[in-house]
């Protein structure tokens, strides 16, 4: 636990750029990604995707755009690019930040299909969690996610987050009553989620048909 008598606030994450070995994230500019990404997500099949998301449906690509814009004044949207396409294939923004504190949230996450359960999506999130704790300082990193859905509650676990409990009848989203779990991670904890993902994301770790040898709770158990 890190001494707080001369704690002092955070810049805010405001990144252009984060790059990895299989992508890179750009920070959400309308007219490089807004179309690119309503294309990646399939079009209204984005809709399958954010099901869980108090936001849309969307019927095209300028509804998807109008929202993202619209919160970019509190978020910081970052694009995923992949590094051997070129391609736009997903998404996710910083949210709810409180720099004063040093918490700050990841959410409204989406991946193409193309990128499910791959280095890229993996490497995305190391990325993002890498620049608030070492490039920022941030204490406290935040994962929520309505507490219907089990695929963000197998990320947050698979990623190194701890789950801390559900808040009941926490918002109406869509017309319906909507309880949220919540998930952290701390400073003191990083350092080996840190390495646990480093290790994970080692070519070393991936056969020649790309297919990983351990999983990444395996290295964050080591």
């Amino acid at each position: 636990m890190r001494d707080l008598e001369s704690w002092t606030s955070c810049a805010a994450p405001d990144p252009d750029v984060l790059e990895g070995r299989f992508v890179r994230l750009e920070r959400y500019d309308r007219a490089r990604h807004g179309d690119a990404l309503w294309k990646a997500f399939g079009g209204t099949a984005v809709n399958d995707l954010i099901r869980y998301f108090p936001n849309g449906p969307f019927e095209d690509a300028a509804g998807l755009t109008g929202w993202l814009d619209g919160v970019q004044g509190n978020w910081r949207t970052m694009v995923y690019r992949r590094l051997d396409t070129g391609e736009v294939c997903g998404m996710a923004s910083y949210m709810r930040i409180d720099a004063a504190n040093g918490v700050v949230e990841v959410g409204s996450i989406a991946h193409a299909p193309s990128i499910q359960r791959s280095p890229v999506s993996t490497e995305a999130q190391y990325l993002m969690a890498r620049h608030v704790f070492d490039d920022l300082g941030y204490r406290r990193y935040e994962w929520k996610l309505n507490n219907l859905n089990q695929p963000s509650h197998a990320a947050a676990r698979r990623f190194g987050f701890t789950f801390e409990g559900v808040f009941r009848q926490h918002i109406v989203a869509k017309g319906q009553n909507r309880d949220t779990a919540w998930y952290s991670m701390l400073d003191h904890e990083w350092p080996a989620i840190r390495n646990a993902f480093e290790a994970w994301l080692d070519p070393v770790n991936f056969d020649e048909a790309g297919v990983q040898k351990k999983r990444l709770k395996e290295f964050r158990g080591a």
